[in-house]
C-alpha cells in the first residue's frame, strides 16, 4: 500500500512539476513575442516620429509668404491680377473704394 502511495504521489509530483515547465515555457515564449513586437513599435514609432518633424518643417516653409506665392505661380499657375480686379477697403473707417460690387457689412441694428 506504501508503494501504491508513494507511485501515485510521485506521479503527481512529476506531472506537476512537467505542466509547471511547459506554463514556464509558453510564457517565456509569449515574452519573447511581445519583446519582438514591441522592438518593432519603437522602431515604427521612431520612423513616424521623423515624418512627424519633416511635415511640420515642410508645413512651417508653406506658411511663408515667399513659398505661397512660388507654390501659386508654379504649380497653380496663378498670376498677379490685374489693376480693374483689385478692390481696395478701408479697415479703420467706413470708406470703401471699389471698381467692381462690393457688399459692405452692415451692422446689426439693436
Amino acid at each position: 500500500m506504501n508503494q501504491r502511495r508513494f507511485l501515485l504521489l510521485w506521479t503527481l509530483a512529476v506531472s506537476a512539476s512537467t505542466a509547471a515547465f511547459i506554463v514556464h515555457l509558453a510564457l517565456r515564449g509569449k515574452i519573447v513575442d511581445v519583446g519582438f513586437r514591441l522592438g518593432k513599435a519603437r522602431v515604427e514609432q521612431a520612423k513616424l516620429r521623423e515624418v512627424k518633424r519633416v511635415l511640420e518643417l515642410e508645413a512651417t516653409s508653406y506658411q511663408t509668404p515667399k513659398r505661397v506665392e512660388m507654390v501659386a505661380r508654379t504649380l497653380l499657375g496663378m498670376t498677379p491680377p490685374p489693376p480693374e480686379r483689385v478692390i481696395v477697403l478701408k479697415v479703420d473707417g467706413a470708406r470703401v473704394e471699389s471698381k467692381g460690387p462690393v457688399v459692405a457689412n452692415k451692422e446689426p441694428t439693436p
